[in-house]
Protein backbone atom coordinates (compact mmCIF):
# COMPACT_ATOMS: atom_id res chain seq x y z
CA UNK A 1 0.00 0.00 0.00
CA UNK A 2 2.81 2.82 0.85
CA UNK A 3 4.27 2.06 -2.77
CA UNK A 4 1.08 2.07 -4.63
CA UNK A 5 0.09 5.68 -2.46
CA UNK A 6 3.74 6.62 -3.71
CA UNK A 7 3.46 5.85 -7.39
CA UNK A 8 -0.53 7.32 -7.74
CA UNK A 9 0.48 10.57 -6.43
CA UNK A 10 3.62 10.86 -9.02
CA UNK A 11 1.08 9.55 -11.50
CA UNK A 12 -1.83 12.06 -10.98
CA UNK A 13 0.93 14.82 -10.42
CA UNK A 14 2.88 14.26 -13.68
CA UNK A 15 -0.80 12.93 -15.96
CA UNK A 16 -2.74 15.48 -14.48
CA UNK A 17 -1.29 18.53 -12.83
CA UNK A 18 -3.32 17.67 -9.27
CA UNK A 19 -2.57 16.46 -6.19
CA UNK A 20 -3.50 13.02 -5.43
CA UNK A 21 -5.71 12.88 -1.95
CA UNK A 22 -5.43 9.22 -1.11
CA UNK A 23 -8.59 7.17 0.08
CA UNK A 24 -6.55 4.71 2.16
CA UNK A 25 -5.57 6.12 6.14
CA UNK A 26 -3.15 4.60 8.31
CA UNK A 27 -4.59 5.89 11.37
CA UNK A 28 -1.17 7.42 13.14
CA UNK A 29 1.38 9.99 11.32
CA UNK A 30 5.40 9.50 10.83
CA UNK A 31 7.97 10.82 9.16
CA UNK A 32 9.16 9.33 6.23
CA UNK A 33 10.84 9.00 2.69
CA UNK A 34 10.45 8.09 -0.73
CA UNK A 35 13.24 7.11 -2.86
CA UNK A 36 13.36 6.95 -6.61
CA UNK A 37 15.79 4.59 -8.74
CA UNK A 38 15.90 3.72 -12.22
CA UNK A 39 15.47 0.01 -13.36
CA UNK A 40 19.03 -0.39 -13.86
CA UNK A 41 19.37 0.87 -9.85
CA UNK A 42 20.65 4.27 -9.93
CA UNK A 43 19.20 7.26 -7.76
CA UNK A 44 16.61 9.45 -9.27
CA UNK A 45 15.47 11.23 -6.42
CA UNK A 46 15.06 10.91 -2.83
CA UNK A 47 12.90 13.17 -0.41
CA UNK A 48 11.47 12.98 3.29
CA UNK A 49 10.74 14.24 6.49
CA UNK A 50 12.19 13.34 9.84
CA UNK A 51 9.21 14.26 11.79
CA UNK A 52 5.67 14.13 10.30
CA UNK A 53 4.18 17.25 8.86
CA UNK A 54 0.46 15.93 8.00
CA UNK A 55 -1.99 14.03 10.40
CA UNK A 56 -1.75 10.64 8.77
CA UNK A 57 1.28 8.71 6.70
CA UNK A 58 -1.25 8.37 3.75
CA UNK A 59 -0.52 11.91 3.34
CA UNK A 60 2.83 12.26 4.12
CA UNK A 61 3.72 9.43 1.43
CA UNK A 62 1.78 11.27 -1.20
CA UNK A 63 3.67 14.80 -0.51
CA UNK A 64 6.96 13.12 -0.55
CA UNK A 65 6.55 10.94 -3.22
CA UNK A 66 5.60 14.02 -5.28
CA UNK A 67 9.27 16.14 -4.34
CA UNK A 68 10.91 13.03 -4.90
CA UNK A 69 9.81 13.20 -8.35
CA UNK A 70 10.28 17.02 -9.18
CA UNK A 71 12.23 19.05 -6.06
CA UNK A 72 15.47 16.56 -5.23
CA UNK A 73 17.79 19.28 -6.38
CA UNK A 74 19.89 16.92 -7.56
CA UNK A 75 18.11 15.63 -10.29
CA UNK A 76 15.69 17.07 -13.39
CA UNK A 77 12.49 16.30 -12.49
CA UNK A 78 10.43 13.24 -13.41
CA UNK A 79 9.11 12.90 -16.59
CA UNK A 80 5.76 11.13 -17.22
CA UNK A 81 7.35 8.96 -19.80
CA UNK A 82 9.82 7.86 -17.61
CA UNK A 83 6.95 6.79 -15.09
CA UNK A 84 7.45 2.70 -16.08
CA UNK A 85 11.49 3.31 -15.64
CA UNK A 86 11.08 3.95 -11.87
CA UNK A 87 10.61 1.81 -8.76
CA UNK A 88 9.59 3.20 -5.33
CA UNK A 89 10.88 2.75 -1.98
CA UNK A 90 9.02 4.48 0.73
CA UNK A 91 11.32 4.03 4.18
CA UNK A 92 8.69 4.66 7.64
CA UNK A 93 10.99 6.51 10.40
CA UNK A 94 10.96 5.45 13.65
CA UNK A 95 12.01 7.65 16.43
CA UNK A 96 15.20 8.87 16.33
CA UNK A 97 16.98 8.72 19.47
CA UNK A 98 20.13 10.69 20.36
CA UNK A 99 23.16 8.50 21.14
CA UNK A 100 26.39 9.72 22.49
CA UNK A 101 28.97 6.60 20.95
CA UNK A 102 29.11 5.88 17.44
CA UNK A 103 29.81 2.78 18.30
CA UNK A 104 25.80 2.20 18.90
CA UNK A 105 25.83 2.59 15.13
CA UNK A 106 24.98 0.31 12.41
CA UNK A 107 24.81 1.09 8.85
CA UNK A 108 23.01 -1.35 7.56
CA UNK A 109 20.28 -1.33 10.39
CA UNK A 110 20.12 2.19 11.92
CA UNK A 111 19.96 5.69 9.54
CA UNK A 112 21.89 8.42 10.98
CA UNK A 113 20.92 12.25 11.50
CA UNK A 114 24.14 14.68 12.22
CA UNK A 115 23.86 18.11 13.61
CA UNK A 116 26.13 20.60 13.85
CA UNK A 117 25.44 24.48 14.45
CA UNK A 118 21.91 24.31 12.63
CA UNK A 119 23.14 22.04 9.37
CA UNK A 120 21.55 18.78 9.79
CA UNK A 121 22.66 15.56 7.32
CA UNK A 122 20.43 12.81 7.20
CA UNK A 123 21.37 9.29 5.93
CA UNK A 124 18.68 6.28 5.76
CA UNK A 125 20.02 3.01 6.67
CA UNK A 126 21.26 0.16 4.50
CA UNK A 127 22.23 2.30 1.63
CA UNK A 128 24.48 0.40 -1.22
CA UNK A 129 27.84 1.21 -0.89
CA UNK A 130 28.15 2.65 2.82
CA UNK A 131 29.63 -0.29 4.74
CA UNK A 132 31.23 1.57 7.95
CA UNK A 133 30.39 3.84 10.62
CA UNK A 134 33.14 6.48 9.54
CA UNK A 135 31.51 6.57 5.99
CA UNK A 136 28.12 6.75 6.76
CA UNK A 137 28.77 9.64 9.07
CA UNK A 138 31.26 11.27 6.76
CA UNK A 139 28.57 11.02 4.03
CA UNK A 140 26.37 13.08 6.48
CA UNK A 141 28.41 15.66 7.65
CA UNK A 142 28.90 16.23 3.43
CA UNK A 143 25.59 16.58 3.07
CA UNK A 144 24.86 18.89 5.40
CA UNK A 145 28.23 20.95 4.71
CA UNK A 146 29.63 20.33 7.83
CA UNK A 147 33.74 19.60 8.23
CA UNK A 148 34.79 16.19 8.67
CA UNK A 149 36.43 17.71 11.72
CA UNK A 150 33.75 18.94 13.33
CA UNK A 151 32.23 17.53 16.27
CA UNK A 152 28.53 17.03 16.05
CA UNK A 153 25.31 15.69 17.18
CA UNK A 154 24.30 12.53 15.89
CA UNK A 155 20.61 10.64 16.34
CA UNK A 156 20.12 6.98 15.02
CA UNK A 157 17.08 5.88 13.88
CA UNK A 158 15.59 2.64 12.43
CA UNK A 159 12.81 2.42 9.26
CA UNK A 160 10.43 -0.03 7.96
CA UNK A 161 11.08 -0.21 4.18
CA UNK A 162 8.63 -1.51 1.41
CA UNK A 163 9.71 -1.40 -2.19
CA UNK A 164 8.10 -1.82 -5.24
CA UNK A 165 8.43 -5.54 -6.45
Amino acid sequence: MHCQIARKSLETLLYHRTKYQPEHRFHFKAGCFVTLHSKAGELRGCIGTLQPVYDDLALEIASNARSAGTRDHRFNAVRAEELDDITIEVSVLHEPELIDKQSLLNPSIYGVIVEHQGRRGVLLPDLKGITSIDHQIAVAKQKAFISTKEPVKIWRFKVDKFQEE
